[in-house]
């Protein structure tokens, strides 16, 4: 996601936003990366597919499952990883190589945003913040870099 943003002082700015794989380690998750793996997780989705195909293979044939119970049972199954997959960190960076005078400084701007729809709605308020104030907003997700 790439956007294009020509601020009010007349620098253009490049808004971008990239998902990560894996959440990136800041000083408040330390604690939970050290504790956290992923064996329970694997675990846990072990036994919930060996329950499933018992429940399934120990059905007798006399018994007409309804469909609704098969949906049930198939969003309990996806739940799970599509909450991963929608709650994705985003790294956004916003940056300028300053003006053709040599009047404004080049900057960067990086911060990170969780959710897929979040992402859209702050991506479209940093590029508005820009157009206004030639600036992203300083209480918003975004942090100047050196």
């Amino acid at each position: 996601m790439n956007r294009l943003v020509r601020g009010e002082d007349g620098r253009h700015w490049v808004v971008r936003a990239q998902m990560e794989w894996r959440a990136p380690a800041t000083a408040d998750d330390f604690e939970h990366d050290v504790a956290g793996s992923y064996g329970p997780g694997i675990a846990m989705i072990v036994v919930m597919v060996f329950l499933v195909i018992a429940l399934v293979v120990w059905t007798p044939d006399v018994v007409k499952v309804p469909a609704w119970v098969l949906l049930a049972l198939l969003l309990v199954v996806l739940f799970f990883p599509l909450r991963w997959i929608l709650r994705r960190p985003w790294t956004v960076v916003a940056e300028t190589e300053g003006d053709v005078a040599g009047d404004r400084p080049s900057e960067r701007w990086v911060g990170t945003i969780r959710g897929m729809f979040t992402v859209s709605g702050e991506v479209k308020r940093i590029s508005k913040t820009i157009q206004k104030h030639s600036l992203p907003d300083f209480d918003g997700p975004l942090h100047p870099v050196e």
